[in-house]
Order: structure tokens, then sequence, then C-alpha cells
């Protein structure tokens, strides 16, 4: 029998921190984030996502979050991919981190997003999960650019951003809950990255399958 990484070989990764895993979900997982979903995940007077799916309710919440999970690694091909990781303390799951690229292989640039149960925010899990998957990008697949985004007053992701090295890197607006917000775009640079490198990141199964499943011809090109 094969076996699921013979199919799928993105489920090989691994990303290794001091404190952290970083893996693409099985289905314990998978209930396990839907619970920190269902759980909360930020101050319900604050929405920090364009599409405000956490404004359901706890079961709908958990559902989406297998759903958001499951859809973005069936669809996922060398040329549009996204890696919802899960991130595990302890052996505990307690979020999600995403990259996301298209067509990576010429722009050698992927997005990022993420987000952690209410019961872990504060310690220090955001920037060092974030940490693991720009380790990631720059030293696995050779990439020039990482990018985020973050609502006008979420500090929380804008100290994150600013401290692994992003810059400002304009804005856009949105209409949430038929309210003018912000959206501030971040960017880093290879060379920022490596002047604010705070955590060591061991990268895991980053083999050839897995370089041609994103794009890459089997060869990072670094």
């Amino acid at each position: 029998m094969m076996k699921l990484d013979e199919y799928l070989p993105i489920y090989r990764i691994r990303l290794r921190t001091e404190r952290l895993e970083l893996r693409l979900p099985d289905l314990d997982d998978l209930v396990a984030l839907a619970d920190q979903a269902a759980a909360g995940i930020h101050d319900p007077g604050f929405m920090p996502f364009v599409t405000p799916w956490t404004e359901a309710g706890p079961l709908e919440r958990g559902r989406a979050t297998i759903q958001f999970q499951m859809r973005a690694i069936m669809e996922a091909t060398p040329q549009a991919w996204a890696l919802p990781f899960v991130t595990v303390l302890d052996g505990e799951v307690v979020g999600m981190q995403e990259v996301t690229a298209k067509d990576f292989k010429v722009k050698r640039e992927a997005g990022t997003g993420s987000w952690l149960g209410l019961a872990h925010h504060g310690q220090g899990i955001g920037t060092e999960m974030r940490a693991a998957v720009l380790d990631f990008l720059f030293n696995g697949l050779g990439a020039d650019f990482a990018t985020s985004a973050s609502f006008d007053g979420n500090g929380p992701s804008e100290g994150v951003s600013r401290k692994l090295g992003y810059q400002a890197d304009g804005i856009e607006h949105h209409v949430l809950r038929d309210e003018r917000r912000i959206d501030r775009r971040w960017r880093l640079t290879r060379e920022d990255w490596e002047a604010h490198r705070k955590h060591e990141v061991r990268i895991e199964g980053l083999d050839q399958d897995v370089l041609q499943a994103l794009g890459l011809g089997g060869d990072a090109e670094k």
C-alpha cells in the first residue's frame, strides 16, 4: 500500500524550531485545529481577517477551518500552491501558519498568513512560527521576497513583521462591516531576512519530489 506522502510529497515537510513543529495536518490535527478556532482566536472587538469567517458560531468556525485546510492542500499545483501548516507546541496543535505562492519559480515570492488560539497569544509563538516558514522560503526554496499584510490596528501582527525585518510596502482598502479598513502590506527581502534571523530552523523532507510539487523542477536554484 502506498503512503500519503507518496501521493502528496508536500506531506514530507517538517519545520522545527526551538519549541515548535510545523507540518501539514492529518485528520487528527484538523480536529485539534478546529477546536482552537471554535474556542476563539482573536478579540471579538477587532476583526483581523479580510473575510470575517470568525463571526460564525463555534461549530461553524471549526468546520470552516477544516474545509479551508483541506481545500488548500487538495488544490495545490506547481504553479499555484498553499501550504497550510499546523503549528505544534509540546504535542498540541495551537494554530496555523500558511504559505502561499503563485508562479514561484519565476517570481521567487510568497505570502504568509497565520492565527493562534487565544490561549497561546503573547508567548512569542507567532514570531517563531513565521520565522520557521521564512527559513523554509529563503533557505529551503531560494525565495527573494516574502510578503504579509495586517489591518491597521493589528499591533501583534505588525510587531511580528517589524521584528523579522519586513518593510512597509503600501496599503490597500477593504470594506468590512460596512466600514473602510486599511490593510497594510509588508515586504521582506532576502537581505533583511538574513539581518534579522533570530531562530534556528531545521527543514526536513525537502527532497526532489517536494521541490517538483512546488514548481521548482527538482532544483531550488539558490
